[in-house]
């Protein structure tokens, strides 16, 4: 165990016995690790809402049953990898390879011919790789002060038959080489999205991929210092969550958040029949679930992305979301950048299925909320740095929100109280915080204090404290 997960662990003990250090950190409400006590109030569910379809998988080297999408921002460039494959009904997928396609602005995106792999006997085509890993060949840009720079792009992928996980490396994002000749992780089913990533908060690569526990689909995660040499994995925990089939895990550190991991799982529901003629049975959604530590994960119930009206988001294996979440500019004209993620529809359908945009407000994932006659969300203790409170939040024109400030026995803190709160009130991802006093709280940073927050008719997303500029 290396001294950051030493440390990493301490903070998580630490947490548990006295305030919540928060630092600087922005903190979302997708779990109840801060909150003490909701009055009136309630964590509310948000989902992305659909938009244009970013790509058609029409070439022939692509098909009906093209899967397992990963888009990533790379300075001005996003990036977006998949399996290229094709099913005809009775038949086992006609081929499979591995497609790129780059965007300037994550809405409309390009296929690059690359002249690297020969398909039906021409090379004009977006196929990166066709070797072992093809079937689930996941990649990311690896952040790793450490690493080194022709291996600064890597993949993981493989399935059971090929005797389990291989990892690639590439110094530019289209060429790739193995990294070893042999699998470095071997247990688990791996017929899915198998991802890994560096992650910050542990100086350790992180991998998660697919299992089977008790007749269902699972998760299981493991760890590594130089992505060669892996820990034994260990199933993912879900307190409190029924048993579901989790086909797939897309668990990332939140790009505005990263002590936070997002994950998008797609339930599988195999006993129900598409309402649709299809030889297949199950039908699908995608639900949200968060963690603080990457291994134990609240789970939230409510689906985070419905099939919706369209009738061929009802087959099997449909609304899955890609691995990735990426900032881009907002739909609506003077509106802050927004969130997009990309979800697969028209899956086993015709000869192409389809990517569809979504979008939704920065850490707009889920709200503390009340109606118009108020309610309360109470912090735990925490201790802050910073010298201002900066609110993501979104009020009704009747509404509002107002924050009180309370010393570690619960008592607000002179010139903080709600009373000294004028109304805040419009629609902001980041709206400063204003007492009748000041805005200035440096004469309380470092001490254990408790956030309440007045809500009417309004959804508060993350806060933050922040130095003033």
């Amino acid at each position: 165990m290396n001294i950051l997960t030493i440390l990493f662990a301490l903070a998580s003990s630490a947490r548990a016995d006295g305030p919540i250090p928060v630092e600087s950190r922005r903190e979302l409400f997708v779990d109840h690790h801060l909150i003490e006590r909701l009055d009136d109030a309630r964590l509310e569910l948000h989902r992305p809402q659909p938009r244009e379809v970013a790509i058609v998988h029409d070439q022939p080297w692509e098909g009906n049953t093209c899967f397992y999408h990963t888009v990533f921002r790379d300075g001005e460039v996003y990036r977006m990898y998949y399996r290229g494959s094709h099913h005809v009904p009775g038949q086992s997928a006609s081929h499979q390879t591995v497609c790129y396609a780059e965007s300037k602005d994550g809405v409309t995106w390009t296929k690059p011919k690359l002249g690297l792999v020969e398909f039906n006997g021409s090379k004009e085509n977006s196929i990166i790789w066709d070797g072992v890993g093809r079937h689930n060949f996941v990649t990311f840009k690896d952040p790793n002060p450490n690493c080194k720079p022709e291996a600064r792009y890597k993949a993981i992928g493989g399935s059971k038959h090929e005797g389990g996980l291989f990892v690639f490396q590439s110094p530019d994002a289209i060429h790739w080489s193995l990294m070893s000749d042999k699998p470095v992780i071997t247990d688990g089913a791996f017929d899915s999205q198998n991802l890994a990533f560096w992650d910050a908060n542990r100086g350790l690569y992180v991998d998660y991929h697919r299992q089977g526990r008790a007749g269902k689909r699972d998760i299981m995660t493991c760890t590594s210092p130089d992505f060669l040499n892996w820990t034994k994995p260990q199933f993912l925990e879900y307190p409190g969550a029924p048993a579901e089939h989790l086909y797939v895990n897309q668990i990332q550190p939140y790009f505005r958040a990263p002590h936070i991991y997002l994950g998008f799982p797609k339930r599988f529901v195999p006993s129900r029949k598409s309402p649709i003629d299809h030889p297949l049975p199950g039908v699908s959604d995608t639900i949200l679930m968060s963690s603080r530590d990457g291994e134990t994960f609240h789970r939230w119930q409510e689906a985070f992305v419905r099939p919706g009206l369209q009738p061929d988001r009802w087959v099997c294996r449909n609304n899955l979301v890609a691995w990735g979440l990426v900032g881009t500019a907002s739909h609506l004209a003077g509106a802050p950048d927004e969130i997009s993620l990309y979800v697969i529809e028209g899956y086993y359908q015709g000869e192409s299925c389809r990517v569809r945009r979504h979008t939704m407000r920065v850490d707009g994932f889920v709200s503390a909320s009340a109606g118009l006659n108020a309610g309360h969300v109470l912090t735990k203790p925490l201790v802050f740095a910073g010298t201002q409170l900066e609110l993501n939040f979104s009020t009704s024109a009747a509404g509002s929100v107002r924050v009180e400030i309370q010393d570690g026995d619960g008592k607000p803190v002179n010139g903080f109280s709600v009373a000294d709160c004028p109304e805040i009130f419009g629609d902001s991802i980041a709206r400063r915080v204003k007492w009748n006093s000041d805005a200035d709280l440096s004469s309380i940073a470092g001490k254990p204090v408790r956030l309440l927050f007045e809500l009417r008719d309004a959804d508060l997303y993350s806060f933050q404290f922040v130095k003033a500029e």
